[in-house]
């Protein structure tokens, strides 16, 4: 009796394991939940995603969804993107949701958009409705000097054509920005870019900056405009000023040639005034040797000691000031 039971026992445990293994890799409820919405799946194809490791839930769920809104789509399209690691719910909601706004959006742009690296669900709502993108503050100097910072407002939406390869939203700021610089700069007068500031719009707007981007602009507003440093005239004040400290530079420079040469100068009359030293007191020298030779008599000696006597006189006259003589009145 006690066999009996044990054994029973033992069936119904291996019946049970055996069930819930069949259940495993034979998903009836996704296969009842199929049939039930239309989508002819089989049951060996569910167990061929058990197999080949595909979850069939995120296969079955996304084609029920498809094929209630009208899209023909297989199971084998849809396990391919799975294994290639693409997100299948997130395609199907993107080409329905195209498919909605008559936007025409085919299974293999939409996978393809999706292994790139995109999010084709965000780029269809982009679609239907246009987001705003907004610029950092542009600086910008006009003609004449005065700076204006420029904020704008750049409206785009998602060009799905484009969406591979196409570039993203830094594109589009950086070539607005280049815009605006080159817009104010070319005005004359900054007060121009002030009273019509759409002119900037107009201009930007035409330079064509959204090719090659994965957006197509459709308005740049110009939210904001300030008038920031007169730019010329600092760029006017620093020029005058490098040009002072060369001018100072080079008055230096002639300054220390012009004292070198004066200290050059009064080295060489030392040097003279010592030779001359040097000369004159040879002289009682000579004079003596041409005594002891007959060369020169006694008269001729005091003769040439009158001469220097009277030259010196002459010479103290001179340096001396000149005495200034009053005429006599005349007598009444």
């Amino acid at each position: 009796m006690v066999t009996t039971l044990v054994g029973s026992l033992i069936i119904l445990v291996a019946f049970f394991i055996g069930v819930a293994i069949f259940l495993h890799f034979v998903p009836l409820g996704l296969w009842i939940s199929a049939m039930a919405a239309g989508s002819s799946v089989g049951i060996f194809t569910l167990i061929g995603m058990r197999l080949r490791r595909v979850p069939p839930g995120q296969i079955v769920m996304p084609l029920i969804k498809a094929n209630k809104a009208g899209l023909n789509i297989n199971v084998n399209q849809l396990e391919a993107h799975y294994l290639a690691g693409g997100n299948v719910d997130r395609v199907i909601d993107s080409m329905i949701a195209a498919a909605r706004a008559q936007i025409p959006l085919s299974l293999e742009r939409s996978c393809a958009i999706d292994l790139a690296g995109r999010n084709v669900l965000e780029a269809v709502q982009m679609s239907v409705n246009p987001r705003v993108i907004e610029t950092p503050v542009v600086s910008a100097v006009a003609k004449n000097g005065i700076e204006l910072k420029v904020k704008a407002r750049v409206t785009v939406r998602t060009n799905i054509d484009r969406l591979v390869g196409g570039a993203g939203e830094q594109t589009i700021i950086a070539r607005v920005g280049e815009g605006i610089v080159t817009s104010v700069g070319s005005a004359v007068d900054h007060k121009d870019v002030l009273e019509n500031p759409d002119h900037i719009s107009r201009t930007v707007l035409s330079k064509g900056l959204d090719a090659g981007t994965a957006f197509e602009i459709l308005s740049i507003d110009i939210a904001d405009v300030d008038v920031g440093r007169n730019i010329g005239a600092q760029l006017m004040t620093d020029q005058a000023e490098a040009e002072k400290k060369v001018a100072q530079a080079k008055a230096e420079e002639r300054r220390a040639m012009a004292v070198a040469h004066e200290q050059e100068m009064r080295a060489r009359t030392q040097e003279m005034q010592a030779k001359v030293v040097e000369a004159q007191a040879e002289v009682p020298q000579a004079l003596a040797q041409a005594l002891r030779e007959g060369k020169l008599g006694v008269m001729d000696y005091y003769n040439m000691n009158n001469i220097l006597a009277d030259t010196g006189m002459r010479e103290n006259i001179a340096k001396s000031s000149p005495v200034s003589i009053k005429p006599e009145e005349p007598k009444r």
